[in-house]
């Protein structure tokens, strides 16, 4: 099995246009859990990238009177541009027009054509098609006549493909998932791979004789590879499927696939089965979250919510954007944006909450100790060491289980109950008492520790802001250095380091 390395994919995006929020949902979410899994001491690999075959990404060139790879070419770096301004630390960018993976897509596509198994015949097929999915539906399926993903119209489409024999596959996906019962989550999406499952599959279409913008089968080169044979490979193209054994042996299978709900039949039905046809291992975890909407409409160029990352970027900056869309989405659930919501999350919990935090106690210290940590005073009695375990620990369960919403919150109880805590000690009324410096040392001494912790267990959301508090409190170790558990243990400030104020964190937004 490959668990030498915790290896984390998102979905690989369609470049026929500039990313919105909603692509970013995903990828930010990847990011926070793949930073998460460094933290705590893993060897990681975070992979994204774009798909770039296709019907649809044919007509956009077209369209623009382009040759599609010049049409990609032009398009592809717009993506990078946003991951970067995001703060996505992927390790590997895979194009599916790579040598690379046309590459292990022949290799794949053999070792399921000549399994032995009749699992790709050839056959006629006429059905509804929408281009926008890049998939096939019957009458059922569509809403009032319309795709039920992207709400237009489907084309009656007829031609020769190869198929792969999906239906051979209910009993072996059935019994992959009985026994990996964590395979796909949240557990709803898990019950409806298995009702999907259970109600009997129909065989896909492997290729396409319509359009030449693609891979073609390496045993009928008038057929196109179809976009899923293409596009999921990629996971294992990275993985190092067609030129490094060895290299895929450590990282496959992939430990979690994060994407949409709406490709969830392609990741956790398709995918597999198509493994199993080839020999190789499924992914350990196929985790779908739900969509992000604006006004309770999914995210879309095509129905004017297609907001572009910089918008908010340039009014928010990233640390902001991704606490709000990490800590007011809850993952795995549908959930709406409003940038009333985001300005209100920002003030409440970062400028008011953590922000005010490292201020006043920052403050404190430049005030009353020069801007040294002062030592510790046991005689100072605090709960904060048992509200930072006991959050830390907590922190720790959710982000294992891929559930960064409520590994937020955790952390957001050490800087709920520090801010109390200063309430309740006032520490500014203490500093006025010379025979209760020690005192006064003790306190502040606690409020720097539970900010150090804080700065640790931010990063993986935050790293821009958990690196400047880090800078504040003059911590000499480099922040990329901690390692959990050990970095969220209570007393490892060290009393004497010279801290500075600097400029707040996280500065109030006007609506």
């Amino acid at each position: 099995m490959g668990r030498d390395v915790f290896y984390l994919t998102t979905p690989i995006y369609y470049p026929n246009d500039v990313p919105h929020i909603g692509h970013a949902y995903d990828a930010v979410a990847a990011d926070v859990i793949a930073r998460y899994h460094r933290l705590a001491g893993e060897e990681v690999f975070h992979l994204t990238g774009t798909d770039e075959h296709g019907l649809k990404l044919q007509r956009a060139a077209e369209a623009a009177g382009k040759d599609p790879q010049v049409w990609v070419d032009e398009m592809e770096p717009r993506w990078r541009e946003v991951w970067s301004r995001l703060d996505i630390a992927y390790d590997d960018y895979i194009r599916t027009t790579e040598p690379r993976h046309h590459a292990a897509v022949e290799k794949l596509l053999r070792a399921v054509y000549e399994n032995g198994r009749d699992d790709v015949y050839l056959d006629h097929y006429e059905g509804l098609y929408c281009v926008a999915c890049e998939a096939y539906y019957v009458e059922a399926d569509l809403v009032d006549g319309l795709c039920p993903i992207h709400a237009r119209p489907v084309e009656l489409f007829r031609e020769e493909n190869y198929f792969f024999r999906l239906s051979a596959y209910r009993d072996r996906l059935l019994e992959h998932y009985t026994a990996n019962p964590l395979a796909v989550q949240p557990e709803a999406r898990r019950n409806e791979v298995l009702s999907t499952i259970r109600g009997g599959l129909q065989d896909f279409s492997i290729s396409r004789t319509s359009f030449q913008w693609g891979i073609p089968l390496p045993w009928d080169p008038k057929h196109i590879t179809y976009v899923w044979f293409d596009a999921l490979t990629n996971y294992i193209t990275a993985a190092g499927y067609a030129d490094d054994p060895e290299r895929f042996a450590r990282l496959w299978p992939a430990n979690v696939h994060v994407i949409g709900k709406d490709i969830l039949r392609f990741h956790a039905i398709y995918w597999p089965a198509m493994l199993m046809a080839a020999g190789l291992e499924p992914p350990m975890q196929v985790w779908a979250h739900g969509f992000l909407t604006v006004g309770g409409q999914k995210m879309s160029k095509t129905n004017a919510t297609g907001i572009h990352p910089f918008e908010l970027l340039d009014h928010f900056g990233v640390d902001s954007y991704r606490y709000y869309f990490m800590r007011e989405i809850q993952f795995g659930q549908d959930g709406n944006f409003s940038w009333e919501s985001m300005v209100e999350r920002h003030n409440a919990d970062l400028a008011n909450g953590l922000g005010n935090l490292a201020s006043r106690v920052l403050a404190m210290l430049a005030s009353y100790f020069d801007g040294r940590v002062p030592e510790p005073f046991a005689e100072v009695e605090s709960d904060l060491p048992a509200v930072a375990a006991d959050a830390a620990s907590r922190f720790r369960s959710h982000m294992e289980s891929v559930a960064p919403t409520q590994a937020i919150a955790a952390v957001w109880e050490i800087v709920t109950r520090a801010n109390q805590y200063l309430v309740e000690r006032e520490p500014w009324k203490v500093a006025g008492e010379a025979d209760r410096r020690t005192e006064l040392g003790g306190i502040l001494y606690a409020a720097a520790e539970a900010l150090r912790i804080l700065a640790v267990l931010i990063s993986p959301v935050m790293p821009g802001a958990a690196g400047r508090l880090w800078s504040q409190l003059g911590i000499e170790e480099p922040l990329s250095s901690q390692r959990l558990p050990e970095a969220a243990e209570w007393g490892r400030l060290r009393p004497g380091i010279t801290t500075s104020r600097g400029e707040p964190l996280f500065p109030r937004l006007e609506s």
